[in-house]
């Protein structure tokens, strides 16, 4: 197998980068950091919210809540006050699951 280099991650990602990584407009981000509690982003002296790579996990367990699973706000809300943990483990079982599907889709393209 070739060579991949890590990629480097950051200590902080701004609100455009994050919007990014999400494909949600900036918006969103600023709407779900009022409305969840668990998104506190710290903000530098200009203000600009810089989210932490632990942010930027929680932001994706929400979208996946809401985007992929076609949760409510407030059911969302519910399942990560009641079952955050269970709640995060199976987005991490998610994520190993559409990690090792790339990398049969990327196998079977290259042969």
């Amino acid at each position: 197998m070739p060579y991949v280099e890590k990629p480097i991650e950051k200590l902080y990602y701004s609100i455009g980068e994050t919007a990014e990584m999400l494909n949600v407009p900036v918006s969103t981000v600023r709407f779900w950091e009022n409305e969840f509690d668990i998104l506190k982003p710290m903000k530098n002296k200009k203000g600009n919210r810089m989210f932490t790579p632990a942010d930027i996990k929680n932001l994706k367990i929400i979208h996946h809540l809401l985007k992929e699973e076609r949760m409510t706000l407030p059911g969302a809300k519910k399942r990560l006050t009641g079952k955050w943990e269970e709640t995060e483990y199976k987005y991490e079982i998610n994520e190993s699951l559409q990690k090792i599907k790339d990398l049969l889709l990327d196998l079977r393209d290259n042969i």
